[in-house]
């Protein structure tokens, strides 16, 4: 499915979702995407980096309301009462709903149309959420894999997600199942159990 008429360039297929590594290895933890683009985030101000987790893409109705598309499949984003920081400041989340597969979002101080329409294609973004047992996609992607001989593969550029197991996509198109990964420093190296001739 193609994206929406007024998505921005940005890829949000590999946003804040857990990649799914299958039932056999990986330590059986689910792989999340947090964030659009895997690695994409900004550094904040005066904290962590940031990950993008939606944007607004219009205003809905006369009182506020606005649509977001949400890049993250954790719920507690647009939850009432979560802070999403912007460019311009940040955003307190009063109330949300689901809508046609997006988000429709009241935010404080956001009362009337005119105001909402001042919020459209504004990236929201959200620290990173802190659980060592998932499989961060913004943390696969940027990775090095190596072969259990130590031997590189190659970079992950995105993480495709697939029933059986979610798939690392390495520079050059290689795919490489994440159920495979047995190591891994987050950002940094994962280290695969590769069958021969699976990557060349």
């Amino acid at each position: 499915m193609g994206p929406p008429d007024d998505r921005v360039t940005d890829d949000p297929a590999s946003a804040d979702r857990p990649a799914d590594p299958g039932r056999a290895g990986a330590g059986g933890a689910g792989a999340v995407v947090d964030g659009a683009g895997g690695e994409r985030g900004s550094p904040g101000t005066d904290g962590p980096p940031l990950l993008d987790v939606g944007r607004v893409a219009r205003s809905h109705g006369l009182r506020g309301e606005v649509v977001v598309e949400p890049w993250s499949d954790l719920p507690e984003r647009l939850a009432p009462g979560s802070v999403l920081q912007t460019d311009r400041g940040p955003l307190t989340v009063v109330a949300s709903r689901p809508h046609q597969g997006r988000m429709l979002v009241v935010f404080a101080g956001i009362e009337d149309r005119p105001a909402a329409d001042g919020l459209r294609g504004r990236v929201l973004r959200a620290p990173a959420v802190d659980r060592p047992d998932t499989w961060w996609v913004h943390e696969l992607v940027g990775a090095e894999l190596f072969d259990t001989a130590g031997r590189r593969l190659g970079l992950v550029v995105a993480v495709e997600a697939n029933p059986a197991s979610d798939l690392l996509v390495l520079e050059g198109g290689a795919l490489v199942p994440l159920r495979f990964v047995v190591d891994r420093v987050p950002g940094v190296r994962l280290t695969a159990e590769v069958p021969e001739g699976l990557v060349e």
